[in-house]
């Protein structure tokens, strides 16, 4: 079940063993901002969820890889930090990969399969008052 809403169909590709799901668009998101930040916190701040909840995220893809997708580092008179590990890199550049073969633009599969939707119903917004 996904959390997100979205306006239009579209198509996520989720990692899952057994109940958990190991990879997905969130936890994609949070290795890209993890890796733009340097930072654990800003980057669950940038997202828009806890950093609990990112550390959380961080745990189940730990788990299930054998070596941390995430380095961190402690604070200290430096600061902390954390980055995204060569293996999570590596994760990452081939999760994306697989995203840009389900896009409709490039996957004639996908495109078949959208084609196949009905029209989405037009909302109340939609209907022109006479």
């Amino acid at each position: 079940m996904t959390r997100t809403r979205h306006d239009q169909p579209c198509f996520q590709l989720r990692l899952v063993i057994d109940r958990d799901v190991v990879l997905g668009p969130g936890k994609a998101d949070l290795l890209e901002r993890i890796d733009a930040c340097g930072s654990i916190s800003a980057a669950s701040r940038d997202l828009g969820m806890s950093y609990k909840k990112a550390w959380q995220l961080i745990d189940t893809m730990n788990r299930y890889f054998p070596s941390p997708l995430i380095a961190t580092t402690s604070g200290g008179s430096q600061g902390g930090g954390a980055q995204v590990t060569p293996l999570g890199r590596e994760v990452l550049d081939h999760y994306r990969a697989l995203q840009r073969g389900l896009e409709p633009s490039t996957s004639g599969h996908a495109q078949a399969l959208m084609a196949l939707l009905p029209q989405a119903p037009s909302t109340s917004e939609d209907q022109v008052q006479p």
